[in-house]
């Protein structure tokens, strides 16, 4: 889970690096991807050891990040929707990388679950 980890960081930075270049580099808040992109990225690479209470450790910070930016963007592009009221949207770079770093999020969030329950019931956690 550790490379995936890493591998979704790179994945929220380049997401990040794409918003702040399709917003006109004029927008600092479009590189919130990067940012927890960033934070994903350092607790994989923490989480790459032998030591399985420190794997474990971070890689439920790792899935607590996820979960803050799956929560945070998924509510951004739903108040941009409601804002909209079925008119063309304000923003609509910005509801497009929220969207998307909501997607990746869950999809994130819902591996790591999965293998949280498969971990657990494989028998290598103690109860």
């Amino acid at each position: 889970m550790a490379k995936l980890t890493i591998g979704f960081g790179v994945v929220l930075i380049v997401l990040g690096g794409w918003g702040f270049v399709a917003t006109g580099s004029a927008h600092p808040t479009a590189l919130i991807p990067t940012w927890f992109g960033l934070a994903l990225a350092a607790c994989g690479a923490l989480a790459t050891t032998e030591d399985a209470k420190r794997r474990m450790l971070w890689m439920h910070v790792a899935v607590t990040v996820g979960l803050l930016g799956l929560l945070g963007s998924f509510s951004r592009a739903i108040d941009e929707y409601i804002q909209a009221h079925g008119a063309p949207l304000a923003h609509p770079v910005a509801v497009e990388d929220q969207a998307a770093m909501a997607a990746i999020c869950a999809l994130y969030v819902g591996l790591c679950v999965r293998s949280f329950i498969a971990a657990r019931r494989s028998g290598k956690l103690a109860a």
